[in-house]
């Protein structure tokens, strides 16, 4: 072993200890590994900044922004609107959501599907009385099978699609991965629709009065005075519906109050803000003898909003008093849950932790600015309009595009994906600054800074020793067992390591392996690939489990009750299908 050799080993074997160890963010520990490869020589000073100008680093920016513009853009809400009645048990429910959020996986962001979906599995939980954690966490599986279906799924995809180019001059294509990933998508499909009884039955992790936690509408009425709620509280309107409408502000003679009390008495020409699904709009309108106002709501109302703590978030650890979130941020907490507990008592001394869920007032003006700089991911927009704007569709219609050009080989993803977000912003269906909010830049600098360090290992003949070791270990294994050897380790170090970090690092030794023996690396490549992106076994593994921990209700080993069949069954049905549909022999 040479000495560029065992200072790079030993840089990576420190950088791998730090991500295990966890007391420091992982883009911090991969910046510091850079520095310290520049500073030892192990990475030349000319080539250090290049991971950052990698496609790699445009495309996932790129593909956070259409999925967020898809996202904001009320489609999917308008879609499912009309299949939610017949959405009644657990049974109907987890095979329908999960495919819908497979589905929306596939051409955007993983995470940003689920969280699409988030809000309407749990009003769907509420009103059925279904445990939400029967439905939350095969969503978050259900999104990363789907995944895995195409280039720009999730992370791992396109990272191996740079890491072939660079080996093997030609990266993997938008659909290359589709035969084997949309046939392990059916069986996860499949598996889901029964395997969710393996869950526990958790409490609802309830924010505050449930209308609060759940209703995607805003309309705006006048009370008129013939009604039988003048006079009368506003719990006495809300039980007219029985509950499934909530007001959440009351205009009257240019003064608002902001979520009045149950107890605030209603008067003539009020004008209410009210929330909730339009089929109990309309009926509470019809009962209650309301009228809808002629003029637009304002972007000054206040909003409702659902929110869950990510784990780079300016909360953790922190109280909201500390964070000055009334003073600096204009946003109040209203409840917060934690692990399917509610805590609805001196907030203003609670902690945060990562996957706790946050409900929290503020004017609408000012929410994404608020949640994009605390790092909370929203899980609804709450101040919808009843029905869909004028540009809802062009997000969808875009990013048609954009995969359509990639596909017949027009253009390359990077410029497909990076053109398609320069259009949407165009056409202003996202503003600068919220995009710039979308994009998470921890991922990016974690990618381009260990992009040098993966090609230092390279360059140093780190890959060729390492892929000769495993060599010796899997001696007289069959190519087919030798494939799922690899995707076990991929899935196995990824919950500690980072699905990015495993791929940079496992991928050129798998390629490098599969040349030494002979055989076609591709579905070595691809084996990597599918472990790293399906890490259903830990909370902490990718941000999709983490998302639904506090909404669930869920504890750490809750995941493994799922998890650990559904990596089994990617692991063997994977295996088989790789080796079919990438021959071992070229």
């Amino acid at each position: 072993m040479t000495l560029d050799q065992c200072l790079a080993f030993g840089l990576l074997a420190t950088t791998i200890g730090l991500f295990i160890w966890g007391r420091l963010p992982y883009d911090l520990v991969a910046m510091l590994a850079l520095l310290v490869g520049v500073v030892i020589g192990v990475v030349p000073e000319k080539h250090a900044f290049e991971g950052f100008s990698d496609e790699i680093v445009v495309i996932i920016a790129a593909a956070l922004v259409v999925s967020a513009c898809i996202a904001r853009s009320g489609v999917v809400e308008a879609i499912m609107r009309p299949v939610l009645p017949r959405l009644r048990t657990a049974a109907i429910q987890v095979p329908v959501l999960s495919g819908c959020v497979l589905l929306l996986s596939m051409v955007t962001k993983n995470v940003g599907a689920l969280a699409i979906f988030m809000p309407i599995a749990l009003q769907l939980a509420r009103r059925h009385k279904v445990s939400p954690s029967s439905l939350l966490m095969p969503m978050a599986a259900a999104s990363l099978v789907g995944g895995v279906v195409t280039l720009v799924g999730t992370s791992p995809n396109i990272i191996i699609a740079k890491v072939r180019a660079d080996m093997f001059g030609q990266p993997f294509g938008m659909f290359d991965y589709t035969p084997v990933g949309l046939t392990i998508a059916l069986c996860s499909i499949a598996f889901l629709a029964v395997g969710w009884r393996l869950l526990p039955k958790r409490q609802a992790a309830t924010s505050m009065d449930a209308a609060f936690t759940i209703e995607r509408y805003t309309a705006e009425v006048i009370l008129p005075s013939g009604s039988p709620a003048v006079g009368r509280p506003v719990a006495f309107l809300e039980a007219m519906q029985e509950g499934d409408v909530a007001v959440v502000g009351i205009v009257r003679e240019r003064f608002r109050r902001y979520a009045p009390t149950p107890q605030s008495i209603l008067k003539a020409d009020d004008v209410l803000l009210l929330k909730g699904e339009p089929e109990s709009l309309d009926g509470l309108i019809a009962h209650a003898g309301l009228r809808l106002a002629t003029h637009d709501a304002k972007q000054g109302e206040a909003t409702i909003v659902e929110g869950v703590v990510t784990d780079h978030s300016l909360l953790l650890g922190r109280t909201p008093d500390q964070v000055q979130l009334q003073a600096r941020y204009g946003l109040g907490i209203v409840a917060l849950s934690r692990r399917g507990q509610a805590i609805v008592q001196r907030l203003s001394t609670v902690r945060f932790r990562v996957g706790d869920v946050v409900v929290m007032r503020s004017l609408s003006a000012t929410l994404p600015e608020s949640l994009g700089e605390l790092r909370i991911l929203p899980l609804a927009e709450r101040a919808l309009s009843l029905g869909l704007s004028r540009r809802s569709w062009l997000p969808i219609g875009v990013l048609a595009v954009a995969m359509a050009l990639v596909a017949f080989h027009l253009v390359g993803v990077a410029v497909a994906f990076f053109g398609a977000a320069v259009v949407l912003l165009l056409l202003r269906t996202m503003t600068m600054h919220e995009a710039y909010r979308t994009v998470e830049w921890h991922i990016l600098f974690l990618l381009g800074a260990l992009i040098p360090l993966s090609h230092a290992v390279r360059e140093t003949g780190g890959t060729d020793l390492l892929a000769r070791s495993l060599e010796t270990v899997i001696h007289g294994m069959s190519p087919n067992l030798t494939i799922g050897v690899i995707m076990v380790i991929a899935m196995a170090v990824t919950p500690f390591f980072h699905n990015a970090p495993t791929v940079l690092v496992m991928g050129p030794i798998a390629g490098t392996l599969a040349t030494k023996l002979g055989l076609n690396p591709d579905p070595f490549l691809m084996a990597v690939a599918l472990g790293a992106g399906c890490d259903f076994l830990t909370p902490i593994g990718h941000q999709c489990n983490t998302l639904v921990m506090g909404p669930g209700g869920y504890r750490f080993g809750d995941y493994a009750r799922l998890g650990f069949p559904l990596s089994i069954l990617v692991v063997v049905a994977g295996t088989p299908l790789i080796a079919y549909f990438w021959p071992l022999t070229r």
